[in-house]
């Protein structure tokens, strides 16, 4: 971008993730001529009041995810003190892992992928992690 150009963006969120480089950065636009404008917002930095405007919602967007962040952390713990399993179900059973097992030692880590019908890489990471 060069002086005298205007970089827009939909929400004040998607230029960065933290209050101090969005700040960092639109000083650095502002230095070199550039305004900066931010639609759902309706923020336009080429007024003071604008920037007012424009520090005001960065610090509210950065409240915003740290408390999303709060949120999303305190819920997996309590998920976690409940005994509930975090993230995606393993593809195979302690069972089919052990039958897994014994099935490499005839067929191929690609055959016997395909009978669990999972990817071979899938098996190979599956059967690494019951081994620790």
């Amino acid at each position: 971008m060069k002086r005298g150009d205007t970089l827009v963006v939909w929400r004040l969120d998607r230029l960065g993730r933290s209050l101090r480089k969005l700040v960092e950065l639109v000083d650095h636009l502002g230095n070199r001529g550039i305004e900066f404008v931010s639609l759902t917002e309706c923020i336009n930095t080429n007024s003071s009041g604008g920037v007012l405007v424009f520090h005001m919602m960065a610090a509210l967007a950065q409240f915003e995810r740290t408390l999303i962040s709060e949120r999303t952390r305190a819920g997996i713990a309590a998920a976690r003190a409940r005994g509930q399993q975090i993230g995606r179900r393993c593809s195979l059973t302690p069972d089919q892992c052990e039958e897994a097992r014994r099935q490499l030692s005839v067929d191929s880590p690609a055959l016997v992928a395909a009978r669990f019908n999972i990817h071979p890489r899938t098996l190979q990471r599956i059967l690494s992690r019951a081994v620790l």
